[in-house]
């Protein structure tokens, strides 16, 4: 194997549709649980998730609410229809974005600084310079703002999907039952196989909950080789007063921090100091997390199945060794566990 997380996916582990239309409720996924220490394997349900945890432990979620982050527009002056796949919300009201034309070329088509696209009567958009780090993303400045222009994209837009999935899902599907805060281009979809009763019984084992934000961008660029490169976006975060005391109590008394994603771990880890204690804080960061991170705050994760040398996987490094993993994934392989958003999940504890 050239790299320790280079594997062969078989496409018919791709889930190409959400549990629920699979004839399984959204907790009944698969569960790949792999021990920190040893790095030994068991195979369980999302279901039996309580029997792993302990009175005292802490599960951190991401609030994030997912966007119907991809809209259709057309350039003004009888230029090239385009998709435009938001990706991230800057300080100065901007966003980047992923613009993909609809015929041809996928990124030529005649794009250029300077546009002017529209996305619907109400909608309208300004097309600036490529971003510096990622150059395949662009600066749009939109001709509305703040709730005005999220309630227009919630009304046009449509969630991002990726080749394997089989049909236009509906948005509610990209959402976990406890998303608040809308910003994320793609779900934070760790948690997605969590329902009120689940939380419920978690609650009743004596699990404590707490709950960040951080706005997810796009998993891809649909360019392999930039994707590879694993660029590193600039994500917005929100942690507060009441979620960091949470996160400092549970530490204090002996608790073990959960994150439910990577994206709660890039955040948690972003605002540690050395002794693993937290504070409020909103910002953006770049982290990128690989083997030799040493983790301050968080102690375990549940996080999906992560295609072949994804970033998430050099994260994951952090918590257990490359080579085990890998040997997880080839027993998760053999065991016909399902990949992507609509999968299956893995517990590393």
């Amino acid at each position: 194997m050239p790299a320790p997380f280079s594997f062969t996916l078989p496409d018919e582990l791709s889930a190409k549709e959400p549990p629920e239309r699979r004839g399984l409720g959204r907790d009944k996924v698969r569960l790949l649980v792999i021990d920190r220490k040893t790095g030994a394997v068991q195979h369980t349900k999302f279901e039996q998730l309580a029997e792993f945890l302990r009175e005292g432990d802490l599960l951190v979620f991401n609030s994030s609410r997912t966007l119907p982050a991809s809209l259709e527009a057309c350039c003004t002056k009888h230029g090239p229809c385009i998709q435009v796949r938001l990706a991230q919300h800057l300080p100065d009201d901007t966003w980047l974005a992923l613009l993909v034309c609809k015929a041809g070329d996928p990124f030529g088509c005649g794009l250029r600084a300077g546009m002017q696209v529209d996305f619907s009567p109400e909608l309208t958009g300004e097309v600036f310079d490529r971003d510096v780090r990622i150059p395949r993303l662009w600066k749009i400045r939109f001709s509305k703002t703040g709730t005005e222009l999220i309630d227009l994209i919630y009304r046009i837009g449509q969630p991002v999907r990726y080749e394997y999935v089989s049909a236009p899902w509906d948005l509610d599907y990209y959402q976990t039952v406890y998303a608040k805060e809308p910003g994320s281009a793609e779900m934070p979809s760790a948690g997605r196989a969590f329902t009120w009763r689940s939380l419920f019984e978690l609650r009743r084992a004596g699990i404590d909950f707490a709950y960040l934000v951080l706005h997810t961008g796009l998993s891809s660029y649909l360019d392999d080789e930039l994707d590879r490169a694993h660029p590193a976006s600039e994500e917005e975060y929100f942690l507060s007063e009441a979620a960091a005391k949470k996160i400092n109590n549970a530490r204090a008394g002996g608790g073990r921090i959960i994150a439910v994603g990577t994206t709660v771990v890039r955040a948690l880890e972003s605002i540690a100091k050395a002794d693993g204690q937290v504070k409020p804080a909103h910002a953006y960061t770049r982290l990128h997390i690989a083997e030799g991170h040493g983790l301050k705050t968080v102690d375990g994760l549940l996080t999906g199945l992560h295609e072949p040398e994804a970033s998430h996987l050099d994260l994951l490094s952090a918590f257990v060794a490359a080579k085990k993993i890998h040997a997880a994934y080839n027993e998760a392989i053999e065991q016909r566990y399902l990949w992507h958003e609509f999968g299956d999940l893995n517990l590393i504890l």
